[in-house]
């Protein structure tokens, strides 16, 4: 049988570890921990786990310490976790057959909790490739991706990530970023990953200098950042109110986004942010909210899709209850947001109360 390794870069992390360990301990044989320069508990909580423990000098460079972190394990293959993800399903069966299979790279499916402008707490999708057979390794100093020539295949184990809503890890990580776009400055991936960073710190007009080159350089297909990247993109451009370069992108974008209910999500806020702006300008594109918001209903939750967990189900529901109520129409509304209360979107039931 194919032996499991657990296996991560660790820097105070007293806050989460325990719970991250106490989930992912039964995936696998050994655990692996490398620190970085802890100076809270972190080292003794991986020993109460029974953790095998090795220390790596920071260098601005998460490709280098994942890969000292893998050198460690002895282990045929080997689960890359951060310190802040917990195992939400999955077990060691599932890792274990898909390692006697083998053939393929393993990607985890986690939901990424982050905090609304709005101060409500929404979760995101996303795949990483976390599970790799011995030998393989990193590269990019930041937002690091395995090297491999091997297929990506989901794995049946689901994870929930809370890092993002502590703060700080844009600033640090848009550094590190800066400084390997100098090294490679039409790389697309970098730029997307600079772009978004800038877009998620609301640091719009930074953002919109990165997002045209990410735009210009990524390619068509091929990509699987591509479409976050654009959807995002959307986002900042509404951040800076640039109506017609955004009305330029999704149009661009229809048939390449068209079947993802993010995109349709977006183009919905979008139409309805350019209308409040001025009405009379963009009036002609009042008929596209309600369109946007039920596309997304038709496409709904697909598993396969990275992207925000609602903009396929209740938060496009909700939005259409928006939408009928300040056009007066009361059925509607309630119709809509009845959906999305009894899929546990509480803001339906407190709109429905006031109808």
């Amino acid at each position: 049988m194919k032996t499991i390794g657990l296996v991560m870069i660790v820097k105070n992390e007293s806050r989460s570890l325990r719970k991250c360990l106490s989930r992912a301990k039964k995936l696998a044989d050994k655990i692996y921990i490398t620190d970085t320069g802890s100076t809270d508990d972190t080292v003794k909580i991986a020993e109460e786990f029974g953790a095998c423990i090795s220390t790596y000098e920071w260098k601005n460079d998460f490709a280098g310490a994942r890969n000292y972190a893998l050198e460690q394990s002895d282990c045929d293959w080997n689960l890359i976790l951060d310190a802040d993800e917990y195992l939400v399903s999955g077990n060691k069966r599932d890792l274990v057959r898909f390692a006697e299979k083998g053939g393929s790279t393993g990607a985890i499916r986690r939901y990424d909790s982050y905090r609304e402008d709005n101060g409500e707490i929404s979760q995101s999708c996303m795949y990483t490739t976390r599970f790799v057979p011995k030998g393989t390794f990193y590269e990019g100093r930041v937002h690091e991706q395995i090297v491999s020539d091997l297929p990506i295949k989901p794995l049946p184990l689901v994870f929930e990530h809370d890092g993002y809503l502590q703060g700080g890890k844009g600033e640090r990580n848009l550094e590190i970023l800066l400084e390997e776009l100098e090294e490679k400055p039409n790389d697309a991936y970098i730029l997307y990953q600079v772009s978004r960073t800038l877009w998620l710190i609301k640091d719009y007009e930074q953002a919109d200098v990165y997002f045209r080159a990410f735009y210009r350089e990524v390619p068509d297909k091929g990509t699987g950042y591509r479409v976050n990247g654009v959807i995002a993109y959307i986002y900042n451009i509404l951040g800076l109110k640039k109506w017609e370069d955004g009305f330029r992108i999704i149009e661009n974008e229809k048939s390449r986004l068209g079947d993802y209910a993010d995109y349709h999500f977006a183009c919905g806020t979008f139409y309805t942010q350019a209308i409040f702006s001025d009405v009379e300008r963009y009036v002609g594109y009042l008929p596209e909210i309600e369109k946007s918001y039920l596309r997304c209903l038709e496409i709904g939750e697909v598993p396969e899709h990275e992207g925000v967990k609602g903009n396929g189900s209740f938060k496009a529901a909700y939005n259409l209850g928006v939408w009928f109520e300040v056009n007066g129409k009361r059925q509607e509304a309630l119709k809509y947001y009845r959906i999305a209360k009894n899929q546990g979107y509480r803001p339906a039931g407190e709109r429905m109360k006031n109808l």
